[in-house]
């Protein structure tokens, strides 16, 4: 009888020995902030800036510009730069468009809005008609991406913003399939030209605006 019981003991432990806890799966890596929109935008509002200062425009004129529910396209941008874990990063990018047109169509009476309302309802079709924008891997190469291909194929989860292009995708030529070669470096899309275009005539513009309590300046007459 004890030599039944050893022998059960024995497999017992043999079995418990053999055992080992669950594996669990590593997290998923995410995108984290995405810092190419805020590249883009900057750099688009200092070239504005610059060259609407050379036109002979003021800084100060932009004040009188009579833009309305300014704080929607502070909330969508916000919604683009972050990227949290999960699907979350595409349903915040669906918002962001929902805003930023709204955003757009009320202020279209500025000179340059319809040229943004124009790209960002682009760049809101093509993302909607794929579920994240389609990137092109040529493009990405010519504008010395070369790891953001990796990562997008690599880490496909973590980049649900973005996709790589593939035969699959509806509406591709609306994607990033633009190549801005280094030092900019980046992929965009026919709705950027539209969006970036539209922001730089809104600036420009609006520098060179004057108000009707300021009129131009008129050449001073030397008395006889």
């Amino acid at each position: 009888m004890e030599t039944v019981l050893n022998l059960i003991d024995r497999a017992g432990a043999g079995r418990s020995g053999d055992r080992r806890p669950p594996e669990v799966p590593a997290p998923v890596p995410y995108a984290g902030s995405d810092t190419d929109v805020m590249k883009l935008i900057v750099g688009t509002l200092v070239i504005s800036i610059a060259v609407g200062y050379l036109a002979g425009g003021r800084l100060s004129h932009l004040a009188n510009l009579r833009i309305r529910w300014a704080q929607l396209a502070l909330i969508g941008f916000v919604m683009q730069v972050i990227n949290p874990p999960g699907h979350w990063p595409l349903a915040m990018l669906f918002g962001s468009f929902v805003l930023l047109s709204i955003f757009a169509f009320v202020n279209r009476h500025v000179l340059g809005f319809w040229l943004i309302l124009a790209g960002v309802g682009l760049n809101f079709a093509v993302i909607g008609l794929n579920s994240g924008m389609p990137v092109s891997s040529q493009a990405l190469a010519a504008s010395g991406q070369e790891d953001t291909i990796g990562q997008l194929t690599n880490n496909a989860d973590s980049y649900v913003k973005h996709h790589l292009a593939t035969g699959d995708d509806t509406a591709l030529f609306l994607g990033d399939v633009i190549a801005l070669p280094p030092p900019i470096g980046q992929a965009i899309s026919i709705g950027d030209i539209f969006t970036y275009t539209g922001v730089f005539v809104v600036i420009v513009s609006g520098m060179r605006r004057r108000t009707k309590t300021q009129p131009a300046p008129s050449p001073e007459v030397q008395g006889v």
